[in-house]
């Protein structure tokens, strides 16, 4: 006998709906938090999490309590998944961008048997500027299997916990535990400075044989031809004349990419990167310097991330450089035009925008000689990554840029081309290879999708002004603090024990691997059309 549902009190969680439905709560999730302005969080997130549940009650929503990646490894030791087996498949594949994802996407193909594999590069040299980044275990765990491991040990800090602190007076409000990654979802949870990961990256791919072209600017992308922008560029004079042709071209050349206008055609968007009304301040301090003063050498000694949350502003820090330098990451309110900003006031800058808060803020403000003001966009589901021909496909932040509130940016480059790869490793024909980048596409759409709404609510959580909003949400997360952890259930994402299994849990090869097979290994009964 059938029941019949009660609409408020037994909504159906996202295992429940398909994976459209779920696409579509996304995106209408993810346009109410850009639309929302009086610090208002949605009702109800797309994703596994009760991160939301102190603002509206209803049932807990729970994973199940086993170690996946356990048995992902035993069943992969059966059927080897990434192991460097060569594929029946030989295509050559031309990379676009040497970030993080780009190189990624070159070390996972290379390993997989794909010999021809080239990487084109804008930048003259391999320079890189950057930062703090971190390193979460669903990204860490692909890393380590790319043979990333030694170089990683040399370069990444693993911390122990990320801290949540009160903005007026650091007040410890909220702990994540990160010393069980390993244990819990197999792989670390690391931090490392960008030039560390992007030089553990090159020089892993030059190892492996990987063909990398610096000084090459692509300014077109058609039917598997990267062409030199100079040729491009209206009334040029040509400059210096190559292109590159491939079965595959992979755009994985940022913001603002060139090839995702390609991709999207007569599609493309002008809001698909979106401003968000905020900005952020980069600094890293020597800790020498912090060293010598009582009220900041602890900071030295913390053994993990310490976040200060306040009125629409955050401020994270973590060390890097083995500890030799204090990572700083202070995003703030900012509607102003990005060429009127001058880096020659932004220390002052800086020390306005977080005034009263903690007197320790204010000590590490005074030892930042040089910092870097970006702004936070973020991006909005795009309906494909594939090019209509399926020779250019999209990936990293050219597809899905986001905020940095999950620290999830650099994992999402990361799993993008390692289920790219897994898949491609899976084809026994050329002529499937259309079937294989829609699975790619089907999973990694709706990640990613995911991610930029939990990144946005993270904004919405962290930012309320001092209030009843604000006091029960700390109220909420008082169970982290404590000795046995709480119930798992948080406003804090990061300790929110069903969000934290679908963030650090996930595995993007097994995820890809099992979607090709779910269609029979050829694409099968794939609707494309649902995603549009």
């Amino acid at each position: 006998m059938a029941t019949q549902r009660n609409s408020k009190q037994d909504t159906p969680t996202p295992k429940m709906m398909t994976r459209v439905e779920t696409l579509a709560k996304c995106k209408r999730n993810i346009a109410a938090l850009l639309d929302c302005r009086d610090g208002r969080v949605i009702e109800e997130t797309s994703y596994p999490s009760n991160c939301l549940r102190w603002v509206r009650k209803g049932p807990i929503q729970r994973l199940p309590n086993v170690q996946k990646h356990r048995n992902r490894e035993e069943k992969k030791a059966e059927s080897p998944s990434g192991s460097g087996i060569p594929g029946s498949v030989k295509l050559k594949i031309v990379i676009v961008g040497a970030g993080i994802g780009g190189l990624t996407t070159a070390i996972a193909l290379k390993m997989r048997g794909f010999d021809d594999v080239v990487v084109l590069e804008r930048k003259e040299d391999g320079s890189e500027i950057g930062a703090g980044i971190q390193i979460p275990p669903n990204a860490s765990l692909l890393l380590t299997r790319l043979g990333l491991g030694p170089y990683l040990s040399t370069h990444a800090h693993t911390p122990t916990a990320v801290r949540l602190r009160r903005w007026e007076n650091g007040e410890l409000i909220g702990l994540t535990r990160l010393n069980n990654c390993a244990s819990e979802f197999g792989a670390k949870f690391l931090v490392i400075h960008r030039v560390g990961l992007i030089n553990s990256l090159l020089h892993r791919a030059r190892e492996l044989g990987v063909q990398i072209s610096f000084g090459k600017k692509v300014g077109s992308f058609k039917e598997g031809v990267a062409t030199d922008s100079d040729v491009c560029r209206e009334g040029s004079s040509g400059g210096v004349i190559w292109e590159v042709r491939a079965d595959l071209v992979v755009g994985a050349d940022g913001l603002h990419s060139e090839a995702r206008k390609s991709v999207l055609g007569d599609q493309v968007r002008q809001d698909f990167i979106l401003p968000t009304g905020f900005a952020a301040y980069r600094a890293v301090v020597d800790t020498e310097k912090m060293r010598k003063d009582p009220e900041l050498e602890w900071l030295c000694r913390s053994d993990g991330q310490n976040l200060w949350i306040g009125h629409n502003r955050h401020i994270m820090t973590y060390l890097i450089n083995n500890g030799k330098s204090f990572n700083m990451v202070l995003s703030h309110p900012s509607t102003t035009d990005p060429s009127t900003w001058s880096q020659e006031t932004d220390i002052q800058e800086v020390r306005r925008q977080f005034s009263g808060w903690d007197p320790c803020i204010q000590k590490l403000l005074t030892l930042i000689t040089h910092t870097l003001k970006w702004p936070l966009l973020t991006g909005t589901p795009l309906p494909t990554w594939l090019s209509h021909d399926f020779k250019t496909i999209i990936l990293g932040d050219a597809a899905h840029p986001m905020l940095p509130y999950m620290s999830a940016g650099a994992a999402m480059a990361v799993e993008d081309g390692c289920a790219l790869a897994e898949v491609l490793s899976r084809l026994t024909s050329a002529t499937q290879l259309p079937s294989a980048l829609k699975v790619w596409e089907e999973e990694r759409l709706l990640r990613t999708a995911q991610m930029q709404e939990a990144s946005l609510v993270n904004g919405r959580l962290w930012h309320f002004a001092d209030g009843p909003a604000q006091r029960a949400r700390d109220e909420a997360m008082r169970g982290d603090v404590s000795v046995d952890g709480g119930n798992g259930v948080s406003p804090n994402q990061w300790s929110d024990g069903a969000t934290r299994q679908w963030v650090y849990g996930y595995d993007a090869e097994w995820e890809v691997r099992e979607a090709w097979e779910k269609q029979g290994g050829d694409g099968g009964s794939w609707w494309y059309g649902a995603l549009s």
